[in-house]
């Protein structure tokens, strides 16, 4: 029996395709938005085309969802440069799809949310500050305040709201040429972060022993931040 259909954005790769592994495993039904369909997810995955940068499609998207369990934004950017240097096309695509996204998902989607619910987003170890990323790191940032502001909203009804902040994870992006110029920094234990690693913090925040776990950043780094 299904413990209820959680939303996954981004689930076609990376994170976001480890998150969808993780809750189908622990009984959840699916439902992944992006562009891109996964393989091999099996009967309790539904896949819905979507650009989640045209608020238009997103609204649509969402329009026609069943009641939902819990809600995880996933989908990410990561486009590099320095100060003098910036990119302000790829600054408002990065701030469009972690900040303007989440706050779509959770105003069109906390309201249907079954009391108890859960909302996760998925932040960056990097939203405290790193050379190179001042505009990725900004438009992480901005998910605390707006997370912690909607977490209080929800606590009444059990709803909690939490980011999971990775460091440079094993995944495609961390791979794109387009960061050549700043190469990810192996973390003090010796290895990058796993997808399933966050996978498996955000299965946790879904559970109902994460029930008081609220307005929180949680943080994998693998040390880099000691």
């Amino acid at each position: 029996m299904s413990r209820g259909a959680v939303l996954v954005t981004g689930a076609s790769s990376g994170i976001g395709l480890a998150i969808a592994q993780a809750l189908l495993a622990e009984g959840f039904s699916v439902i992944g938005l992006s562009r891109s369909a996964p393989k091999g997810l099996g009967e309790g995955f539904t896949h819905l085309p979507v650009d989640l940068t045209d608020p238009v499609a997103l609204t649509a998207a969402l329009g026609d969802l069943p009641p939902l369990a819990g809600v995880v934004h996933a989908a990410g950017l990561l486009r590099v440069g320095r100060h003098d240097a910036f990119d302000f096309t790829d600054g408002a695509r990065m701030w469009q799809l972690h900040v303007e996204t989440s706050a779509r998902l959770i105003g069109a989607l906390a309201p249907r949310l079954s009391d108890g619910g859960r909302i996760v987003l998925i932040g960056s170890r990097v939203a405290r500050g790193a050379p190179g990323r001042a505009l990725y790191a900004a438009s992480k940032a901005a998910l605390s305040g707006l997370v912690r502001s909607v977490a209080a909203e929800l606590a009444p009804r059990g709803i909690t709201v939490n980011i999971v902040a990775p460091g440079a994870t094993d995944t495609p992006m961390l791979r794109d040429p387009e960061r050549a110029s700043e190469a990810p920094k192996l973390p003090p234990i010796g290895r990058m972060i796993r997808p399933e690693e966050v996978a498996a913090t955000v299965a946790f925040l879904l559970s109902p022993l994460a029930g008081a776990i609220t307005g929180q950043e949680i943080v994998i780094c693998g040390g880099a931040s000691l």
